[in-house]
C-alpha cells in the first residue's frame, strides 16, 4: 500500500512525488512517494504564510482555537487509518503508533481550549487614572522542522500553540516520515484553517531546512533533532536576531540503589530503552547500578529485553518494531561493535535480521567508553556498576547532554536529593526516562536543548508570542 504526499502552498496540494520511502519492516514495499522541495518551494511557502499572518493574527483566538477543536475531532475519526500509515513509514508497533496519534488529538484539543483562556496580565499603576496591561502578540511567520521519530505528535505540539497563538507556519516535516504530518495538516485544513496559514515543504533538511532559517520573513524556528544539526540552525538563526528554540539529542541515564526492587527497577528501564524501538531522544541508554543490586538487575533486564519480540509493526505479537533505516541499523550495530572492543560483553541481543535490531543489553561497560558518552539511538543500553549514590550522581551528570535522568529507589530523601540535583531538564523516579504528560513543560539543559522556551504545557505559547505592555489614562 503506498501513499502519496505533496506540498501545501497557499491552501493548494501541489507538487510531483520524486521520492520513494519504503517500509522499513517491508524493505520490498514503497509506503510513500512524496515530492522534494526546493529554495523556490520554501520561499512560496512563505510568501504564502507572509500574505496570510495578518488576517489570521486578527482572527479572535477563540476562533482559532476551535479549528484546532474541530481538527482533532476529524483526526480522531481517522485514527486507525493514520495509525497504520504511521506503522509503514516509521516502524514502530501499531499499539506505539495508536498512542502517538491519540497524544496529537489530545494536543490539538489541549491548545485549542486555550484560545478561550485569558492571556495578558494586568497590573497596578503608580500614577492615578492609569490602566496597565501587557497582551501577547504573535511573532509573524513561523517555521517548524520535526523529526522521524514521532512524526505526528512532534508536528502538532510545534504546530498547535503556533496557530492559536495567531501565528502562520511553514513546516518541514522529516523526510523518512511525510505522511503523518500530512495527516494532520489535512485535518486542520478541513477544519477550515485559512490559505496560507499552513504550509508544508517535504524535502532534504539540508535544502529546505536551510532555506527556512535563512529567510528574513521567517520570525522565528523550533527544531527538534539532532545536536549538530541545531547549533548550526542556532547560528544562522541567532545572526539575524530571531527566536530559536532547540530539542535535541540525549543520553538518558538511570542509577538503580541498592534498595530496589530489582525486577521493578528491569521493568521500568526496559520500558525506556526498548519501548519505540529505543529511537526517542528520551530514551534510558546507561544505567548505573550499585554493587548490592548489580547482578539481580542485570540479570532481571537481561529477561525483559528477551521479552521484546522484533516484527512488523502491523502484526500480532510484536513488541518492538524496526529501526528506522539501514543507515541508523549500521550506526546502531557500529556502536555495539565498538563497546566490545573497548571491552564490554553483549549480554543479550546485538543481532539484526533486516532492519530488525534485538534489544541489547551491554555489560562490563566503563564510564568512559563511547556507548556511555555518545548517543546510540536504539534499543541498546549499558549497565555500569558505581560505588554509591554520589558516584552515580556524578556520573549520571558527567554527560554533554542532559534531556532525562532516572533514579529507582525506595528512599525518598535520596529521590528529592537526586531531584534537585540531577543535571536534567525531566527528572523521573521510580519511572521510565521516556513519556511526559502534554500539560506539563518539555525540554533539556546542556547540549539537548537551547534551554530558552519549554515545550508543551501552559507555557508553550511564550514561544511564539512576544509581550506588549500598554498604559491608558482614564483622565481624557
Amino acid at each position: 500500500m503506498t501513499t502519496t504526499v505533496q506540498h501545501l502552498i497557499g491552501g493548494e496540494w501541489t507538487g510531483d512525488p520524486v521520492r520513494d520511502r519504503h517500509n522499513p519492516a517491508r524493505p520490498g514495499e514503497v509506503a510513500v512517494r512524496a515530492p522534494a522541495g526546493d529554495e523556490s518551494t520554501v520561499d512560496a511557502a512563505i510568501s504564502a504564510a507572509e500574505d496570510a499572518r495578518r488576517a489570521w493574527a486578527a482572527t479572535p483566538a477563540p476562533a482559532r482555537g476551535a479549528i484546532l477543536l474541530d481538527a482533532a475531532e476529524l483526526l480522531r475519526s481517522r485514527h486507525e487509518t493514520v495509525a497504520a500509515d504511521l506503522v509503514r513509514e516509521e516502524g514502530k508497533t501499531l499499539a506505539e503508533a495508536r498512542g502517538e496519534v491519540r497524544r496529537a488529538i489530545d494536543v490539538l484539543r489541549y491548545f485549542g481550549a486555550h484560545g478561550w483562556q485569558r492571556t495578558g496580565d494586568v497590573f497596578p499603576s503608580s500614577t492615578p487614572d492609569t490602566s496597565v496591561f501587557t497582551r501577547p502578540e504573535p511573532l509573524g511567520v513561523v517555521g517548524l522542522i520535526t523529526p522521524w521519530n514521532f512524526p505526528i505528535a512532534i508536528p502538532a505540539w510545534k504546530l498547535a500553540p503556533a496557530l492559536v497563538s495567531g501565528n502562520s507556519v511553514v513546516l518541514k516535516p522529516a523526510e523518512l516520515t511525510p505522511v503523518s504530518a500530512t495527516h494532520l495538516a489535512a485535518a486542520l485544513v478541513e477544519s477550515g484553517l485559512p490559505a496560507g496559514v499552513l504550509n508544508i515543504v517535504h524535502g532534504k533538511g539540508s535544502v529546505v531546512g536551510a532555506a527556512l532559517a535563512a529567510d528574513q520573513r521567517v520570525r522565528a524556528l523550533s527544531f527538534t533533532g539532532s545536536t549538530e544539526v541545531g547549533l548550526r540552525l542556532h547560528q544562522t538563526l541567532s545572526a539575524r536576531r530571531a527566536r530559536v528554540q532547540l530539542e535535541m539529542g540525549g543520553k538518558n541515564a538511570y542509577l538503580v540503589l541498592d534498595d530496589a526492587d530489582p525486577a521493578v527497577a528491569a521493568r521500568t528501564v526496559a520500558a525506556g530503552a526498548f519501548g519505540l524501538t529505543g529511537q526517542a531522544c528520551t530514551a534510558t541508554s546507561r544505567v548505573y547500578c550499585t554493587p548490592g543490586v548489580r547482578a539481580a538487575f542485570t540479570e532481571a533486564l537481561v529477561k525483559e529485553a528477551e521479552r521484546f519480540s522484533p516484527g512488523d509493526g502491523l502484526a500480532e505479537g510484536t513488541t518492538i518494531g524496526p529501526v528506522v533505516s539501514a543507515a541508523q541499523l549500521d550506526t546502531d550495530l557500529s556502536a555495539i561493535e565498538r563497546a566490545c572492543e573497548q571491552g564490554a560483553s553483549v549480554a543479550t541481543g546485538g543481532k539484526a535480521d533486516g532492519l530488525f535490531l534485538s534489544a541489547t543489553v551491554l555489560t562490563d561497560v566503563a564510564h568512559d567508553h563511547d556507548v556511555a558518552r555518545n548517543e546510540v539511538f536504539g534499543p541498546v543500553v549499558a549497565v555500569i556498576q558505581v560505588d554509591d549514590y554520589d558516584e552515580g550522581l556524578a556520573l549520571v551528570n558527567d554527560s554533554p547532554y542532559g534531556l532525562t535522568a532516572g533514579l529507582c529507589t525506595r528512599d525518598l530523601t535520596l529521590a528529592h536529593h537526586f531531584a534537585a540535583h540531577a543535571e536534567a531538564g525531566v527528572v523521573k523516579i521510580n519511572r521510565p526516562t521516556t513519556g511526559l504528560d502534554l500539560n506539563v513543560p518539555f525540554g533539556g539543559v546542556k547540549c539537548s536543548s537551547s534551554n530558552t522556551f519549554r515545550e508543551q504545557g501552559p507555557t508553550a505559547t511564550d514561544f511564539y508570542t512576544w509581550s506588549k505592555t500598554i498604559y491608558v489614562g482614564h483622565d481624557q
